[in-house]
Parts: structure tokens; sequence; C-alpha cells
């Protein structure tokens, strides 16, 4: 089954074939930095396991390894699509750019609030950071900051929202994708609920399958056949969503809602020092964390739990397109 071509319903739109092209090469260009970081992940750890005279743990390095390399996949695998201006490439793309932005916003009024307690942990005790070399460094911080996680996927959404880019790969890729059989918004959905099952399954390997539950910490088997439980209800829901089932919508509010209350829960009686303690990071890491003050009064469980009320809202507002489905 084929769609109409854009040429009959815009004739007006500007081909876009060569910006296609050169955002593709960027998005590329984003996929083989991605992939770098793999093995410098691997090379900071043997060398700062030298420099503290620790044994190299390369477990605690698994979800980098996970998250990076399947980055490195997307974009590269997205960016051929791009240059080659196929409109299931444009489709993910958008959706992609739109999540690392809002996700970016919120890092970045977090960063905000963390840095100063940042650059004082990072200095020695009984040492001082000259007030220019404070500067630099926050510039520096912030500026790159606001690259990596405004400008990048600020640029990204204004190019691949435009309807001369839309039309333009309608017009040189007639046919019908899968991506133009879910609603973006809602294939935004089903996307993040796939990624979080594949970063999930790095908790048991790389934390010892420590995960709160309802004002406790478990671990060990029962961690390990919950966090199976909830991957498996996850790769569940983000099929589902993307086939517009109501019933999908509804497990996941409920167990998205479900999650936030156990972390609640669990980080007003319990400290985020005992959870990292649990998952075996290395004594050095945890000296530096037990100097940050936002984690030892807890600031940071208020900043990561208050990170979930635009996604429980963004759910709550996708509704519309189950109702019609249904």
């Amino acid at each position: 089954m084929t769609l109409p071509t854009s040429t009959s319903s815009t004739p007006d739109f500007k081909d876009r074939r060569v910006g296609l092209i050169v955002f593709g090469v960027l998005v590329i260009i984003l996929g083989c930095l991605c992939a770098l970081f793999v093995p410098l992940m691997f090379v900071g750890q043997a060398f700062t396991a030298k420099q503290t005279g620790g044994d190299v743990n390369y477990r605690m390095i698994i979800p980098g390894v996970m998250i990076y390399g399947s980055m490195a996949v997307a974009f590269i695998w997205l960016g051929i699509g791009s240059a080659l201006c196929r409109r299931w490439a444009r489709a993910l793309l958008l959706v992609l750019s739109w999540c690392w932005l809002i996700v970016g916003i919120m890092s970045m009024v977090m960063m905000a609030f963390m840095l100063p307690q940042i650059l004082a942990a990072a200095v020695p005790e009984g040492q001082k950071l000259p007030e220019i070399g404070r500067w630099v460094f926050a510039v520096t911080m912030v500026g790159t900051i606001s690259v990596i996680y405004g400008v990048l996927p600020g640029t990204l959404v204004l190019f691949y929202r435009s309807r001369h880019v839309k039309a333009t790969c309608d017009a040189r890729d007639p046919v019908r994708r899968w991506t133009d059989a879910c609603p973006l918004p809602v294939l935004a959905v089903s996307l993040m609920l796939a990624f979080s099952a594949l970063s999930l399954l790095s908790m048991p390997l790389a934390y010892n399958s420590v995960m709160p539950f309802f004002g406790k910490l478990i671990s060990g088997a029962p961690a390990t056949m919950l966090c199976l439980v909830i991957t498996s209800l996850m790769v569940w829901t983000a099929w589902a969503i993307y086939r517009l089932e109501p019933a999908a919508w509804w497990v996941t509010v409920t167990l998205f809602a479900l999650m936030m209350v156990s972390a609640a829960l669990t980080f007003t009686r319990i400290d985020l020092i005992e959870m990292y303690r649990q998952m075996g990071f290395p004594p050095d890491q945890m000296a530096q964390m037990e100097k940050l003050s936002f984690v030892r009064d807890r600031s940071a469980m208020w900043w990561m739990s208050l990170s979930g009320v635009p996604f429980f809202g963004y759910l709550i507002w996708v509704k519309r397109y189950f109702r019609r489905a249904a």
C-alpha cells in the first residue's frame, strides 16, 4: 500500500534533500562519537583502578557500554536513513530529538543546582580553587552541557519538524513505512519503554540487582526476578502501545505509578549512599559522593522523583490516541 506523495498535497514545498544529507552526516558523526565512548570507558576504568590501587571493576561500566553502544548503532542507522531521505528516519529522528531535548532541559536545571557542590567536591581537602579557575570550570561545564543537551537536539528538532523536510521524505520515499502506523507522540512512548527495558537489563549484571521496593532495598534473586518481570512488562507494553492497544496504556500508567510510589517510599527511609554501597560502588567513588550534600540530604532523590512527573503527565496526554483506537 502506498501513500500519496507530498508533491500533490503540498506542491509548493522546498526540496530539502541536501539538508537531509548534511544532517544525516551529522547524526552519523554523533553515532561514531558514541561508539568511541565504549572503548574509552574501559580505558578510564583501568586508569582509575591504577590510580587508586584498586581492582579493575568492568562490571560497573556495563550500563554505560549498553547505552552508548545502542546509541551508536541507532545514530549511524538513522543518519544513513536521513541521507537516503527515508520517511522512517525522519520520524524516528524527530522523536529522538524531542526526547533528547526534554531530558536535556531537565538535566540542565538539575546541573544548575548541583554544579556548585560538584565543583567543591572535586577540589582536594585543604586546597582552594582560584576564582578564575572556578569560573573557567563552570563556564566550560555549562557551555558543554548546553551544546550537548540543548543546541544539538534543538537544531535537530527544528530541522526534522519542518513541513518541507517531511514533504521531501514523503515524495522521495512514497512507500508506507512502519512508523506511519503509529502517531509520533505514541511512538515516543513505545521507544522510551523499549529503551528503559534495555537499561533495566543491566541492573543484575552491574549493580547486584539492588532495587527499591516500597520502603526497603531488595537484592539477590528476588530483585533479579522483579527486574525481569518489569523488563518483560516493558517489552510487551512497548509493542502493544505501538499497536495502540488501550490495555497497554493502562498497564504502563499503573506500572509507572507503582514504581514512583515505591521509589518515594524507599528513599524517604533509606539514603542514596546506602543504595550505592549495596550496589558495590568503589570506595573512592563513595567518598566523593559523600561530600555532596544533595546526596546526603536526599535532594537528589527528590529531583529524580520530580523528573518522573513530566513523563507521567505525558502519558495522560497521549491517552487521546488510544480512545480513537478503541
